[in-house]
Order: structure tokens, then C-alpha cells, then sequence
């Protein structure tokens, strides 16, 4: 028996879609009919933008007759981008880029439309840690001046953070949390914008990650502050970690690339396949170094398991303090 559903086809019983003779047909332009695009749920200029941009020349390396374009869906703290890329048509002409924590944190936060099983995971790109990072002429030279202030003045120190439930933001609980201190929350929609608030003289700190920092670090025109992760980032050795100021704070992204779950198995198949391939090429693991991304590849298996287990580990955060409340 058939069904019909709003996305399409279905065998009654079993949620798989029927591959249509139309669909079929189609594959056998694919990836060659248009330009696939690449969505990216920031504004330019930030660093989930710049590292989908240089990737989109390797990418057509690895996969014969594919052209890609750079589509940004800034907004809602990403969830437009992640919306616009789980309800394109599953034609394998739409990638979206989905951050880790933020993917995970929208759901809990409310009802938005995707869903994390929307998806399917091609792979990850990136991890890359929080840090905290000032003005070069800021009065902060440490945690522990951050922290001293916002004792003596609560809620008057200003963070900005590339969204509500990113993981600039979560960084940010968690200082809060571990050091008995209360901050004022400044969200914007991307990095980009996040540092200009900070140089411009608009916010006092500015939350975000370690490896997109690091050019304006060795410009001057950010100091670091702290990195939040295990131990020391290796691009900026000279920046301490949170724990050691005290506080043991590991706390960062994930970036990963995503089709929705109903594009055909093996145009799937092919852009896991791209996917691999890019994240292996000597050629962009050299150009990632040259731009400061820290590169992690895992697999659409072990990338889809880390989304999961991430899920269920901050919705057990959101329970004692949902961070809707900063």
C-alpha cells in the first residue's frame, strides 16, 4: 500500500520513500543540471562561512561535474539555515552546515521545523573550542579579573555571542555556574557581527571560537583571553585555558554537512563519499591551515551518533538551567 505525506511517497508501514521514475530520470543529471548550494546559517564573513567557501573549489575536485555556490540563511540563532536546509527538496542540490551545539540546542528550546532525524549526516568538518576573548586595551587581563568584576558589578559585564544556545553561549553558563556570577547576555547572529560589537567598544567580551580567532589575535585586534578546551588550542599556545584559571570548561563546535533524509541513497552515497575525499586531500589540508580551521573528520555513522548523544546530554543541562533564562 501507498501513502501520501507532505514530503512525497510513502510505503504504507515502513516511512520509505518510492523512488519515482521522474526522480530516477533526474539523478542521471545530477550534479551536473545546477549549481548545488551550500547553506550556511551565519552572515559572511564568520567562520563557518569562510571554511564552506575555500571548501566549495575542493569539494568540485571530488565530485566530476558539480559546481557549488555559497547560499547564507542567517538567522534565529541558525535555526533558519538549519530549517531552509532540512525542507529543500531532496534532490541532492542543497548542503546545509549544522553546528553542534546549536542544532541540538534549538530543539530543546522549542518547536522548530526540523527535526534532528530530518537529516542525514554526510560528516563532520570541524571541532573547534570556546574561548573568551577582550578588546586589546580591555582592563581584563585574566579570568580572574572577569571574575572579580562581575562579583563587584552583577550583570553589568557585557558578552556577546553568536546566538542563544550556541556554544559561545554555553560557555558562558558555564562560567557563570562555576564561578557564582552573573553576566549580560548580547546574542548576535554570527561572529562577524560579534566582533565588531567588541572592537567597536559595544560589548566587553566576546565568546567565540578559538581556531576563527586566530587571525585577529595575530592582527591585534582581539586579545585572548582563555580557550575552553582540554588542554591549550595548538594555533594559539600562549592563550591559558579556563582550567586553569580554575575553572575546567571544555566547551565547542562541531561542524557538519547535512541533506535531507529523503535524497536518494546514492546521491547520499556520492556526497559522503565527496565529503571523505576533501577532508583526506592534501590540498585542503593545507589550505585549512593556512585559514587556522581546525580540521576533525568523522563519518555520516559516527557524526550522526555524536548529534544523539549531544541531544540527550543537553537536554539533562537544559533541565537545571535552561539557558533561555540569560
Amino acid at each position: 500500500m501507498v501513502r501520501i505525506g507532505r514530503r512525497g511517497l510513502f510505503v504504507a508501514g515502513t516511512g520509505l520513500p518510492l523512488v519515482l521514475p521522474l526522480l530516477v530520470r533526474a539523478q542521471g543529471n545530477w550534479p551536473s543540471e545546477r549549481p548545488i548550494q551550500l547553506i550556511v546559517p551565519f552572515p559572511p564573513g564568520g567562520g563557518t562561512d569562510i571554511n564552506i567557501r575555500a571548501m566549495a573549489s575542493h569539494f568540485e575536485q571530488h565530485l566530476p561535474g558539480a559546481r557549488f555556490v555559497v547560499v547564507n540563511r542567517p538567522g534565529a540563532g541558525a535555526e533558519i539555515g538549519y530549517t531552509a536546509a532540512a525542507t529543500a527538496p531532496p534532490d541532492g542540490y542543497s548542503i546545509g552546515t549544522v553546528i553542534t551545539p546549536s542544532l541540538q540546542t534549538i530543539t530543546i528550546e522549542r518547536q522548530p521545523r526540523y527535526k534532528l532525524e530530518d537529516f542525514f549526516y554526510l560528516g563532520t568538518l570541524v571541532e573547534d573550542p570556546s574561548g573568551f576573548h577582550v578588546a586589546p586595551n580591555s582592563e581584563f587581563r585574566s579570568v580572574a579579573d572577569l571574575v572579580a568584576a562581575a562579583k563587584a558589578r552583577p550583570s553589568s559585564i557585557s558578552v556577546g555571542t553568536a546566538g542563544i544556545g550556541s556554544d559561545d553561549h554555553l560557555l558562558m553558563i558555564e562560567l557563570e555556574r562555576a564561578a557564582g556570577i552573573r553576566l549580560n547576555h548580547i546574542p548576535f547572529t554570527g561572529q562577524a557581527p560579534t566582533v565588531n560589537a567588541l572592537v567597536g567598544g559595544h560589548i566587553q567580551i566576546a565568546s567565540m571560537n578559538m581556531g576563527e580567532s586566530v587571525a585577529l589575535i595575530r592582527d591585534g585586534r582581539v586579545r585572548a583571553m582563555a580557550s575552553a578546551g582540554p588542554r591549550r588550542f595548538s594555533l594559539t599556545p600562549d592563550v591559558p585555558t579556563f582550567a586553569e584559571s580554575g575553572y575546567p570548561l571544555t566547551t565547542g563546535v562541531v561542524r557538519s554537512l547535512v541533506v535531507p533524509i529523503a535524497t536518494p541513497e546514492p546521491i547520499r552515497a556520492r556526497l559522503a563519499a565527496m565529503v571523505e575525499a576533501t577532508m583526506a586531500s592534501p590540498a585542503w589540508i593545507a589550505e585549512a591551515e593556512r585559514l587556522f580551521i581546525p580540521l576533525r573528520y568523522m563519518g555520516p555513522d559516527e557524526t550522526r551518533a555524536l548529534v544523539m548523544r549531544e541531544a540527550a546530554r543537553l537536554r539533562s543541562v537544559w533541565q537545571e538551567r535552561p539557558w533561555t533564562d540569560n
